[in-house]
């Protein structure tokens, strides 16, 4: 891996982390707390922003091998939440929600993917 991908990962991941701890902070200070709806809705956004992302990157050459670098694994890769949502299941599930635990780990993962599918078909959609 060139230097320069490796620093348009870093500078995308700056990005993506402070996004994430704005959104999340965001998220969670609007909506109850019952389940962490700040890891849910930055784990949705990032995962259908990343289906947008690999469908023009699949349908396009308008990005260059860094920008898809800075982009997907930087920004999206620090905005989503896998290791904050994994903790918070696990201590739902620790605590004895196990329905909330159970519902927060769909969302994230069925939701996760759903988002995915659909940046990536709505992006499909309109180049082809």
């Amino acid at each position: 891996m060139s230097w320069q991908t490796i620093l348009a990962i870093g500078s995308g991941g700056f990005i993506g982390a402070i996004l994430r701890a704005y959104f999340n902070g965001l998220i969670s200070n609007k909506l109850p707390h019952d389940l962490p709806y700040g890891t849910l809705g930055v784990n949705l956004i990032g995962s259908f922003l990343m289906g947008v992302l690999i469908a023009y990157f699949m349908y396009t050459t308008m990005f260059s091998l860094h920008t898809k670098s800075f982009l997907s694994t930087g920004i999206l890769g620090a905005l989503t939440t896998y290791s904050t949502f994994a903790i918070e299941s696990f201590l739902l599930l620790e605590g004895g929600h196990i329905f909330l635990a159970l519902t927060n780990i769909s969302l994230n993962a069925f939701g996760s993917i759903f988002m995915a599918g659909s940046g990536f078909y709505l992006i499909k959609y309109f180049i082809k």
